[in-house]
């Protein structure tokens, strides 16, 4: 077991690094330099010499990587060019939101998907299964931002339960983040849940077709037992799978639900950074949400031992 999961550990280097790589060689591939998008397009050659050789854009390009890597390891993310600010401390002061809006609607969509789907397994072919598919279907096939502004508008503008905009954490006002958090979780959500519906639903029936299940009805097991404890635990591992991948809805969907509420997180700040074109902080919020992809893919594979120990063999 531990040498499995040290194996899978040291398999997330190598990724990283080549991540890594590409991020770098975003800034050599983009349009523009960086060296006039500090000193403006009225510099003179000698200052863009200069800011260019303070940046170390003058030097070989592997020189520039390895220099760039050595500092990624020390924590130094480097300085924006459009705040002068330092990039780690602009990311700190906007991952908060993003990573509870994340995780309340990761947690939010699994109590609501997983018995969405067990259930529609359990109703095949009745009418309730295809009501549960085609709410699914629908929420799979809205945009992240029209279900946002339609939420605005009903729970917000017409009935007033929620603000309209804004983020308050969850250590300065509980009640008030409740309030600010559900109709962005509710967003993200609908996607997310209609992805881990959809695929709960096939697991299982396939799951219900195994012959380990007739025999347990055939001993008298409840069917409540049979779907719950039999057939959810042994289709555990593809609805593991999904809910892991979905991580890439979440990631996308929260730029354009931090948009759409006007939450200070990393969402905002992807798009504040590329339309600055600020090369660094661009570099950075790309190595952060890859990085937080990979953990996710990385948690995923030692979930596969827990519902299925012949994994880690």
């Amino acid at each position: 077991m531990l040498a499995y999961i040290a194996r899978r550990i040291v398999m997330t280097i190598p990724v990283m690094g080549v991540v890594a790589l590409i991020v770098f060689s975003l800034l050599h591939l983009a349009p523009g330099d960086p060296a006039v998008i500090m000193a403006g397009d009225t510099a003179s050659p000698a200052q863009l010499a200069e800011i260019r050789a303070s940046l170390g854009l003058d030097r070989p390009i592997y020189v520039q990587f390895v220099y760039w890597l050595g500092q990624l390891l020390q924590g130094n993310f480097g300085t924006s060019l459009h705040s002068h600010k330092p990039v780690a401390e602009m990311i700190s002061a906007r991952v908060g939101p993003t990573l509870t809006i994340a995780a309340t609607t990761m947690m939010f969509s699994l109590l609501v998907a997983i018995p969405m789907g067990v259930y529609a397994a359990w109703a095949r072919g009745r009418i309730s299964d295809r009501l549960v598919m085609a709410v699914a279907v629908l929420g799979f096939s809205t945009p992240v931002f029209v279900t946002g502004y339609v939420l605005i508008y009903l729970l917000s503008l017409k009935a007033g339960w929620f603000p309209v905009q804004g983020f308050t954490p969850l250590s300065t006002d509980p009640v008030r983040f409740l309030k600010t958090a559900t109709l962005p979780t509710l967003t993200l959500s609908t996607i997310y849940i209609a992805l881990i519906a959809r695929i709960t639903r096939s697991s299982i029936l396939e799951i219900l077709g195994e012959d380990f299940i007739r025999t347990a009805r055939a001993k008298g097991v409840p069917e409540t037992q049979v779907v719950l404890r039999h057939a959810l635990r042994n289709a555990a591992v593809p609805i593991v799978t999904v809910a892991g991948s979905g991580a890439a809805f979440l990631i996308g969907g929260v730029v354009v639900t931090e948009s759409v509420f006007n939450i200070p997180g990393l969402g905002r700040l992807v798009v504040e950074s590329v339309l600055a074109r600020d090369y660094p902080l661009i570099q950075s919020l790309i190595l952060l949400l890859s990085l937080i992809y990979i953990l996710i893919n990385l948690a995923v594979d030692l979930l596969y031992t827990v519902f299925d120990p012949r994994i880690r063999y």
